[in-house]
């Protein structure tokens, strides 16, 4: 733990009453702080009294006068205030146990962490939490707590998470949710685990324990699963029959509720060769970072920004790369906007994932020597349009470590990277020709 302030901003309230970096932080209006979750519900108020402890030991409170919700301003060694906590379970289906060896060592830390949930939207199984951890959420009402479920068979539970204590966090669910904290939930469908019966079983529990809502993913397996445990895959078939009973569940529901409360990832929708779900079946996108509605919402957004388009001006031609499951849409899109401008050129290339195994065939999960081998032999246009999500968040850097320049140099074209929006696309896409000359 640390709350020792490491830096106070510049005309903060925390400044002008005279706090200085080194100080600890040891309570606020009598609470305790433990860490960010303390900090951000206690500091809420207008009227603050803080306890400080000073370097030299000794100790102060003074009286802080602020707006209600405004930033106290004190910034501290970590955002957490406290050491992000490791997963303590060995799922069947876990993506880290499927990586490569020899990569960068933080894509091999599994967090399981309520804190992230709330806080950066983070799912969690919840194993990790004690009884006083569980009671300061419901205390402080910390909502929303996203949380992988999986199952709510307690012994298939215990079993898929790799815990003999994982059926103890389902006791932690059904409080939450008579405390009325909103959850959000996740299943990865495991075929020959957790699918068909036992699949119905978790949504019933999941509509009784009252889940706000819930994405329904296909398991994803690379091919480094030697020595793991043997689970099925999602084909057509397979997620022809999920979709069915989601939608079955869903549409009571709507009936019920007046929100499906659970929606399938676009993935399962391109696996099963069924058309993208309309708008309105999303409602108001809430699973949105779990892939469910993106590409429809990719679509709406990009017919949008195509009314802007000027198709009298002259744009830079483009090789937009992409995953194999998401070239067909790309490539529909480039199509529609050529019917606004027919002197655009482009062409959209689905790259096959040979880093982690063909079954991988999302666009996150993509490498850079993966794009610059499928690319270099081919007649590409003046720059290379790339999806965000092959990179790090914030960073340019792939998951194989190389960088965007270094896709650049190998393949004698700059890079633009798209952001995860049709407007976006749009831009990318009609990149003006004097534009790049300036």
């Amino acid at each position: 733990m640390s709350t020792v302030v490491t830096s106070v901003d510049h005309r903060s309230p925390a400044q002008r009453a005279g706090i200085q970096a080194g100080e600890k932080l040891l309570t606020v209006n009598g609470h305790e702080i433990v860490d960010v979750l303390d900090y951000r519900f206690y500091c809420y108020d207008p009227v603050l009294e803080l306890e400080l402890e000073e370097p030299e030991g000794g100790r102060r409170k003074l009286e802080i006068r602020k707006l209600e919700g405004q930033e106290l301003g004190l910034n501290f060694d970590s955002y957490l205030m406290d050491e992000p906590r490791p997963c303590s379970n060995h799922c069947l289906f876990c993506f880290v146990d499927q990586m490569p060896p020899n990569m960068r060592d933080t894509l091999y830390f599994k967090d399981d962490d309520a804190r992230l949930s709330f806080l950066m939207g983070n799912y969690i199984t919840l194993t990790n939490l004690t009884p006083r951890e569980a009671q300061r959420i419901i205390d402080l009402r910390i909502s929303p707590i996203n949380v992988s479920v999986q199952s709510t068979e307690p012994e298939l539970r215990k079993r898929l998470l790799g815990n003999v204590h994982a059926d103890k966090s389902l006791e932690y669910m059904r409080a939450f949710g008579e405390a009325g904290i909103e959850m959000n939930g996740q299943i990865v469908v495991c075929p020959g685990w957790n699918d068909g019966v036992h699949l119905r079983r978790t949504i019933e529990d999941l509509m009784d324990i009252g889940f706000a809502s819930c994405s329904i993913v296909p398991v994803g397996l690379t091919k480094y699963r030697k020595g793991l445990a043997k689970i099925g895959m999602v084909d057509a078939q397979k997620a022809g029959e999920i979709i069915d009973i989601v939608d079955e569940y869903g549409a009571i529901c709507l009936e019920k509720y007046g929100t499906r409360r659970f929606f399938c990832a676009d993935e399962l929708y391109i696996k099963a060769g069924r058309e993208l779900p309309p708008e309105s079946y999303y409602e108001e996108y809430g699973q949105l970072e779990n892939g469910v509605g993106m590409l429809r919402s990719l679509m709406t957004e990009f017919s949008q920004g195509l009314e802007d388009v000027d198709p009298s001006a002259e744009y830079l031609s483009f090789t937009s790369a992409t995953g194999m499951s998401a070239q067909p849409f790309i490539a529909a899109l480039v199509a529609q906007a050529k019917e606004k401008c027919p002197s655009l050129q482009g062409e959209v290339v689905g790259i096959r994932n040979d880093f982690f195994g063909h079954t991988i065939d999302v666009a996150g999960l993509l490498t850079a020597q993966d794009i610059i081998a499928q690319l270099k032999e081919r007649q590409l246009g003046d720059h290379i349009l790339l999806p965000a999500n092959v990179l790090r968040h914030g960073g340019d850097v792939f998951l194989d470590d190389l960088t965007v320049d270094d896709v650049e140099q190998a393949l004698g074209r700059p890079v633009t990277v798209v952001e995860q929006d049709g407007f976006s696309l749009v831009d990318a896409i009609f990149t003006r020709k004097e534009r790049e000359q300036r």
